[in-house]
């Protein structure tokens, strides 16, 4: 089991292109500028350069552990110590993956976890931190909305990109 980087790099994008989508005004940008009471000087005022690098930067480390709410081999390779190659690792466990080493590695099985993380794990940290900031129902909508998506998309990328 290891690691796919180029899934990896490609999923941390999805936010990046995602947003350039759901925030643009044409869409919902014009709401969820109102609802979080952005403005055209608070939007200028930022070095978009370092923004954009350090939301790739962070895009990158949520794909690559959200490979382990999406493949379920991370478990078998937990259950043993993370390294299959260790001193006492039982056959079974290479008979295991043998067997099984490729199940629900698809697209549609990654779309479906990184759905489940965006509605019960995104969801409600979005909306307490939201309701804290006292922000509308709108507004949380919007923002559970698209990282849902988010999730869901690069979920797929790195579950079904074998």
């Amino acid at each position: 089991m290891e690691f796919n980087f180029l899934a990896i790099l490609v999923a941390a994008i999805v936010p990046i292109v995602l947003g350039f989508v759901w925030y643009n005004p044409k869409t919902f940008g014009t709401a969820w500028a109102r609802e979080a009471e952005m403005t055209e000087e608070k939007m200028k005022s930022g070095n978009m350069p370092v923004i954009f690098l350090v939301s790739l930067l962070l895009s990158f480390i949520l794909a690559f552990f959200i490979q382990m709410l999406t493949i379920h081999q991370f478990g078998a390779l937990g259950m043993i110590g993370g390294d299959p190659m260790a001193e006492g690792v039982l056959p079974s466990y290479q008979v295991f993956m043998d067997d099984y080493g490729n199940a629900f590695r698809t697209f549609k099985h990654g779309a479906l976890h990184g759905a489940i993380a965006g509605i019960f794990l995104f969801m409600p940290v979005i909306a307490i931190n939201a309701m804290f900031e006292r922000k509308s129902w709108k507004y949380i909508i919007i923002n559970s909305l698209y990282w849902t998506v988010c999730l869901t998309i690069m979920g797929a990328i790195v579950c079904g990109w074998v």
